[in-house]
């Protein structure tokens, strides 16, 4: 596939005429010279809005088996894009062959499942209440309810997964799941790899003769496009991630319409592991080698990789230290997504060591190139923790703090202390029982997401799954980004009352055309 530069606008193809943009190889340090994009510009955004009001209604009542396919076909049609994907998106990032690879597979995964979830047709939650003419005081109505649409959505493709955050990634397939039009503002961090996959979700819509607004995809430098696009009046709703001060600006700028949206927005989180003694005690030295390499997945760019550790201070804590100390030297330096982002890490990194009452004990293998991150440990005690405020601030990179406690009750201090985290993790053996009893009803007031005796990094595309957590790890802890409930954001409730038969969807038709399990006067059945 040729990569133009161009932007998709509906069944178009469209050059920007704003700034021009080029790709940027971090592995070499430079740009990639062709193409050069088009940034876009707000009439371009409003037309591709525009189009996604247009196609919304007819999209959002095409037969469930349709969307399905057209999840489906995108899946296919990344996969049909074979290595030419993978060595633009290696180019564009940096990352591995391997690990692009296995992203690629988790994206067409979770287009695959989104595709079962809407054949399937729970999320519709069709509710049936009888009517009851009888009933005194008053008679009840009939009363019917399904989970419809909410509207066109932004989204926005994040830097650290070109693929699986990105133009086709989770947000997209929830929102195409649930009958969303979609408008992507491609991340400037991998243009190419974004028109690529673009172009599939054209062309998929354009061979199921979808409605012509259904898909758009704008480029566009700074915040001018970003912004205008969560401004206009047809986006109902937005999916973002990245950093915390991306995620709020767009939430300002959505509370400042005259109808107000949500933004769901997944920011910033340091994942806490706390290291309770027994379990340090037993297996200290592989808790250390487990910890320092989900540590350093991805030069540490994963939004969930552990950037704190905590522990009762001790010799057994000591050995941890000394452990993942010699581990994380070990490490080499590892190319950055941008040039950006690893002057960022190198602020972070620099802030961390400046602190008072911090220490550097370990540092990773010197760079070799241009945009090369390298790991390094901090460790600190609890009372400097809870006062310096900025030891909870994300270094987006490689970097992590151990924080040594005097006993489990500043252990547990620490843990109030938190903001919201998208995870939190115990390592604990049968002996920590008491203690672990006690952290979780702290942890899961602060975390979408607990694991014990593992680490964070890793997150399961799959029904159980939540990939969120209270402000600011996310704007809404209600709602999950991954797995197949992120689907819930895209839907609002709607109420049927004593509708005549040609009129009722056919979620909620008494014939029961699409075999749903409903829930019918309080009973899940199907029927």
């Amino acid at each position: 596939m040729q990569i133009t530069g161009e932007m998709l606008i509906g069944r178009s193809a469209v050059r920007g005429s704003e700034k021009p943009l080029r790709a940027f190889n971090p592995s070499l340090g430079e740009d990639i010279a062709a193409p050069v994009f088009g940034s876009g510009t707000a009439e371009n955004v409003a037309a591709a809005c525009e189009l996604a009001r247009h196609a919304f209604d007819e999209f959002r009542n095409l037969p469930l088996t349709v969307r399905a396919e057209f999840l489906e076909r995108i899946a296919a049609g990344i996969t049909n894009l074979g290595d030419a994907l993978i060595q633009r998106a290696q180019e564009e990032s940096g990352l591995p062959k391997a690990r692009l690879e296995g992203e690629r597979g988790r994206t067409t995964g979770q287009l695959k499942l989104f595709a079962e979830v809407v054949r399937a047709g729970q999320w519709l939650a069709a509710t049936l209440d009888s009517p009851l003419p009888e009933r005194k005081p008053l008679p009840r109505s009939d009363l019917r309810m399904q989970k419809i649409a909410i509207g066109p959505v932004a989204v926005f493709g994040a830097s650290n997964f070109p693929l699986a955050f990105s133009v086709a990634g989770g947000d997209t397939a929830a929102a195409f799941a649930a009958g969303c039009p979609v408008v992507v503002k491609a991340h400037s961090a991998h243009l190419g790899t974004s028109e690529m996959v673009g172009r599939v979700i054209q062309q998929a819509a354009k061979d199921l003769n979808l409605p012509e607004g259904v898909f758009s995809m704008i480029v566009g430098a700074g915040r001018t496009v970003g912004e205008a696009l969560v401004a206009h009046p047809a986006i109902k709703a937005v999916g973002f991630t990245g950093s915390r001060a991306g995620g709020t600006s767009l939430m300002q700028v959505a509370a400042r319409r005259p109808e107000p949206i949500p933004v769901y927005a997944e920011m910033s989180s340091i994942n806490p592991v706390f290291l309770l003694p027994s379990a340090v005690a037993a297996r200290g030295a592989a808790i250390a080698q487990g910890f320092v390499d989900s540590l350093v997945l991805g030069a540490g760019q994963f939004c969930t990789n552990p950037g704190l550790a905590i522990g009762v201070d001790g010799p057994e804590l000591t050995k941890f230290i000394d452990a993942a100390s010699a581990a994380l030297s070990a490490k080499p330096a590892q190319t950055m997504l941008t040039s950006g982002i690893h002057a960022a890490y190198q602020q972070g990194e620099a802030r961390l060591a400046s602190t008072e009452g911090v220490s550097e004990i370990a540092h990773g293998q010197a760079a070799s190139g241009p945009t090369q991150a390298c790991a390094a440990l901090f460790v600190t005690d609890a009372q400097t923790f809870l006062t310096q405020t900025e030891l909870e601030d994300e270094v987006f990179g490689p970097a992590s703090t151990i924080v040594r406690c005097k006993d489990e009750k500043e252990l547990a201090a620490v843990a109030e202390h938190f903001v919201g985290q998208l995870t939190a993790t115990i390592q604990m053996d049968r002996d920590d029982v008491p203690t672990a009893k006690k952290l979780v009803p702290i942890l899961e007031r602060k975390a979408g997401r607990i694991l014990v005796n593992g680490f964070p990094t890793g997150v399961e595309v799959s029904h159980a799954m939540v990939h969120g957590g209270p402000f600011p790890a996310t704007s809404d802890s209600r709602v999950t980004s991954v797995g197949t409930t992120s689907i819930e954001r895209f839907l609002r409730p709607v109420c049927y009352q004593d509708f005549p038969a040609e009129l009722l969807p056919e979620a909620l038709s008494d014939a029961n055309p699409l075999e749903l399990w409903r829930r019918r006067d309080g009973q899940i059945v199907k029927a």
